[in-house]
Parts: C-alpha cells; structure tokens; sequence
C-alpha cells in the first residue's frame, strides 16, 4: 500500500475536522479525494504529508508512519498545496537548483523535470513573470524533484483557464502513470477526467469510497456535444434512445439517453448527415454527480 489511513481524527478546539477515517491507497492508483469547501480534505493532507498531527489515529506513507517517521515520509512524498508557495522573484531554473540542493538531488534531474512538465519554454523566466498554469507545473515540477513514489495534490487546478486545465490534467494522468497520485478536488469533472477511483469526504467523514467505473450508470448516460449552428432539440430528440435535451450555452448540448451503450457515435453520424460541425463531443458521469449532491447536500 502506498497510503494507509486508519481511524485517523483532527480536532481543532470544539470543532473535529476530522472524524475517525480509514482508507487505503494502492500503487499506481490515481484517486481523487472529492469534497465540498470545509469538509476535509486539506486537513488530511497535511497530516499525510507532516505538517501537522492526528490528534488520533495511524496514517503511513510508503510503509513509514507520519508521525514516527517523519523524514523517511517527506522523501517519499511530492507535495503541492492548494496555494502553492513560490518565490516569484527567483528563476524557474534558479527555484528548482535551490530546492535540488535541499533535496540532495542530482542536478541532471532539473532538466529531466523541467522537460516532464512542459516547462522548457518558460525555463529562463522569472516565476513572477509565468501565467498561473505554468506557475502551476512550477510547482509540480518541485514536488518530482527528488522523484518520489507518491504525489500529494491539493486543489491543482484551481484557477486555471479552460486550456491550462487540459494541460495539467493531462499532466498528471501521465505522471500516475509511474507514480500513486492522491489527488484533492472539489471538481467532480477532475475526478471523472484524471482518477481510477473517488472518494468523497463531508464534515469529517467518508461517505463514498468507489471506482470510476463502478459509478458508470448502466441505465443513462449524458453526452455534451458542441455544434457550430443552432439545432432544435426536438430533432435531437430524435437520436435513438434520446431522453431529455437541454441547451446549456450557445450551441453545446447535454443529451441524456436511456442506455449505458456509449451513443457518442450515434450524435456523430447525426452531425455528418445534417451537414453540421462538432467542436467538442463528451460523456458526462451523471451518476457521480448525483452521488456528489445526495451524500454532501
């Protein structure tokens, strides 16, 4: 197991951030750890990453306890927190040397990160200078400096644009390809784009503990489809097993049909034969959503 969790609680004066967990992480899972604002997550974080204790409990990272055995975690975690502290007025490539030395870390090993996470072009700028997506693969960058065994990431992707969204989803997706990536979001589309596995936190304790694709529904499914032109719903409703339509924005369509069949096939041979474009075409999890808002509402 890369991560152990075992009746792990924090409280805070009257206030228990954390109530009695227990899970497990195995290597090379992606798992995201889902959750609305408050309920957790950043706090479990920090203790699984030492810096701060349980008030009871025993969580182990790599097999070393987190309170016992505090350095021999440190080396085997990479960590980025939800406001990833950087030192704007250093050089990306002047950073990542600085904290190498902290590291121990072979200084061949800067470029190989640099050169993981896209960085390259930006390598000779001021980090102060970045957009926050790269201020982002800055920071993860940091956390595979010493090439550890587990990430730890809290909130990555908040504030990022549509396209450094997909930059660093995709990112990380690479990453866990090597490496067991516990990933904290609040963003259900996170989960369903990057994770093997969700488990949902609410006012201290989990709720939900399930893999992606145990979530799919069997019955339903929701495409989101983007045209280049306007098109009436009741034609949409026309596709096979097509339920409801709903026009969210412009010319993107939610498309809920009643089968678990992938259909996306379905609304692409219907755009070929009415002469339309499609810009974007997607599955929406609807099951995870509705999971979300009945355990955390």
């Amino acid at each position: 197991m890369s991560i152990e969790v075992e009746n792990i609680s924090k409280v805070y004066g009257d206030q228990k951030a954390l109530n009695n967990i227990s899970f497990s992480v195995n290597t090379g899972e992606i798992v995201g750890f889902l959750g609305p604002n408050g309920a957790g997550k950043s706090t479990l974080m920090k203790i699984l990453t030492t810096y701060i204790n349980a008030t009871q409990g025993v969580a182990k990272v790599n097999g070393f306890d987190v309170e016992t055995n505090k350095q021999d975690v440190q080396k085997s975690v990479g960590y980025l927190p939800e406001h990833n502290p950087l030192y704007l007025e250093m050089y990306v490539k002047e950073y990542l040397t600085f904290n190498a030395g902290i590291y121990k870390t072979a200084k061949t090993r800067i470029n190989d990160v640099i050169e993981l996470t896209g960085l390259t072009p930006e390598a000779h700028k001021k980090i102060g200078q970045l957009s926050k997506g790269y201020r982002q693969r800055v920071g993860l960058a940091n956390a595979l400096l010493h090439d550890p065994a587990v990430l730890i990431l809290d909130e990555p992707t908040t504030g990022l644009d549509p396209n450094q969204l997909v930059d660093i989803r995709h990112l990380i997706k690479n990453i866990g390809k090597d490496k067991t990536v516990f990933l904290s979001t609040h963003i259900m589309q996170e989960v369903e784009a990057i994770c093997d596995r969700v488990i949902i936190i609410n006012k201290g304790e989990i709720v939900a503990d399930k893999k992606i694709k145990d979530l799919r529904d069997e019955k339903e499914q929701t495409v989101i489809v983007e045209f280049d032109y306007r098109v009436e719903d009741a034609f949409l409703l026309k596709l096979p097993n097509a339920k409801t339509v709903k026009n969210t924005h412009d010319f993107i369509y939610e498309i809920t049909f009643s089968t678990g069949k992938d259909m996306r096939s379905h609304v692409f041979d219907f755009a070929h034969d009415n002469e339309l474009k499609i810009l974007q075409l997607n599955q929406k999890n609807a099951s995870l959503e509705s999971l979300f808002r009945e355990l955390t509402s």
